[in-house]
C-alpha cells in the first residue's frame, strides 16, 4: 500500500512538472515573439497570441507549485517575472491623467465596412448611424479603417455631407462590395496628405499632415495586413475538407506580410519632415514584433493613458488588442478610452492629449 501511495506521489510530481515545463516554454517563446521577425519565423506569432492564456495557466501553476512545495516554483517564478513589464500592454490600473488639460483628441476606428452590426440594417443605414455616433464623439481628428460606400455614391461629397466642420483625407479602392479604404477627418487644417499602398494587398497607410496650435504632426492611418479569418465562418466549416489548410496558409500570408508593411510605413515615417503619429488597425497583438518596431520613438496611449481592459476586438474581447494610438513623446497623453459600441467587430478607440507646442521629430 505504501508503495503504491509513493508511486502516485512520484507521477503526480512527474506530471505537474512536465506541464510547468511545456507552459513554461509557451510563454518564453511568447515574449520571444517580441522580437524575432516574422517574416523569418512566422510561426513565433502564434507564441504572442497565446500569451494571455498562457500567462493565467502559468499563474495558477505557480500558486499550486505554492502548495505542492514543487521545486518547479522556482522556473515558473522566473517565467513570471518578465509579465510585470509586459501585462500592462493588456490591462491597465492608473487610468487618465490629471495633470495637463486636454487641447487634442484622436478617435480611431475599423468601421468593418458596415456589415458587423446588431441586426438586419443595410450597410448604407449603418453607415449613417456610425456618422451620427462619431459626430456625437466629437473627437478633433477621426481616423477609419475599413469604410465602405456603395459604387454609386461619391465617396468625397458624402463625408463632406456628414462631417461639416471637418476637413477631409481618404483613399478607397473599388471592388464588388462598392468602394472601401482610409478615411481622415479633421477639425484642425490640413496642409499635406499622401498615401502607402501595400504590394498585391488592398490595405494601406494614408498620411495625413495636420496643424495643430503651433505645430504640425503628420498622423498615418493605418490598416495593415488581416487574416481574413471569420470566426463564425470557421465554425459553419467546422469539419469541412482543407478548412485547417486553407486557415493556415491565411495565418501565415498576414503573419509574413504584415512587417513587410510595416517596414515600408516606418521607411516613410522616417522620412517625414514633422513628428508622427501612427495610428489605426494593426492586427497584431501587443506582444509583437510589429508593435515593437511601431513603438520606436512613440509612445502607447493606451499605456500611458488608459484603464482596465484594452482590448479593442469585439468577438474575442477582452483576450484581443489590434487597435492602436502611438504618439511622439513631446505630446502628454491625458486620457483613453475603448467605447463599447457595437457597429463593427472592433471597438473605437480615443484619446485626448496635452499639446506641448514644439514641432521636433
Amino acid at each position: 500500500m505504501a508503495k503504491e501511495k509513493k508511486q502516485r506521489h512520484w507521477l503526480s510530481r512527474l506530471s505537474f512538472g512536465t506541464v510547468s515545463l511545456a507552459f513554461s516554454g509557451l510563454l518564453l517563446l511568447s515574449y520571444l515573439s517580441l522580437l524575432i521577425d516574422p517574416a523569418k519565423a512566422w510561426f513565433f506569432t502564434l507564441f504572442g497570441l497565446l500569451y494571455i492564456p498562457v500567462l493565467l495557466v502559468v499563474a495558477v501553476l505557480f500558486i499550486l507549485s505554492l502548495f505542492r512545495r514543487s521545486h518547479m516554483r522556482g522556473l515558473l517564478l522566473l517565467m513570471l517575472l518578465p509579465s510585470i513589464f509586459i501585462f500592462g500592454k493588456y490591462y491597465q490600473f492608473r487610468g487618465p491623467s490629471e495633470d495637463k488639460p486636454a487641447t487634442l483628441s484622436i478617435l480611431s476606428y475599423n468601421v468593418g465596412l458596415f456589415t458587423h452590426g446588431d441586426g438586419e440594417k443595410d450597410p448604407l443605414e449603418l453607415a449613417d448611424e456610425v456618422c451620427d455616433w462619431l459626430k456625437q464623439a466629437d473627437a478633433d481628428i477621426i481616423c477609419l479603417q475599413e469604410f465602405c460606400l456603395p459604387g454609386h455614391v461619391d465617396f468625397g461629397s458624402w463625408l463632406r455631407r456628414r462631417f461639416p466642420g471637418y476637413e477631409v483625407d481618404y483613399f478607397a479602392v473599388t471592388g464588388p462590395i462598392g468602394q472601401f479604404g482610409n478615411v481622415t477627418l479633421s477639425r484642425r487644417p490640413i496642409t499635406g496628405k499622401g498615401k502607402n499602398n501595400f504590394e498585391k494587398s488592398t490595405n494601406m497607410a494614408l498620411w495625413t499632415d495636420v496643424r495643430l496650435d503651433s505645430s504640425t504632426v503628420r498622423l498615418y492611418n493605418c490598416h495593415f495586413e488581416s487574416y481574413n479569418i471569420s470566426l463564425s465562418g470557421l465554425v459553419k466549416k467546422a469539419g469541412e475538407e482543407g478548412l485547417v489548410e486553407e486557415t493556415g496558409q491565411k495565418m501565415r500570408r498576414s503573419i509574413t506580410e504584415r512587417p513587410k508593411q510595416v517596414a515600408q510605413v516606418m521607411r516613410d515615417v522616417d522620412a517625414a519632415p514633422v513628428r508622427s503619429l501612427v495610428l489605426g488597425d494593426f492586427n497584431d497583438n501587443p506582444l509583437s514584433y510589429t508593435c515593437f518596431r511601431l513603438l520606436r520613438g512613440r509612445k502607447d496611449s493606451f499605456v500611458t493613458a488608459g484603464k482596465g481592459f484594452g482590448a479593442t476586438y469585439r468577438s474575442l474581447w477582452p483576450l484581443l488588442r489590434i487597435d492602436y494610438i502611438l504618439y511622439p513623446k513631446d505630446l502628454t497623453a491625458v486620457s483613453y478610452k475603448v467605447e463599447k459600441v457595437k457597429y463593427s467587430d472592433h471597438y473605437p478607440i480615443i484619446a485626448t492629449y496635452y499639446e506641448s507646442g514644439r514641432n521636433t521629430r
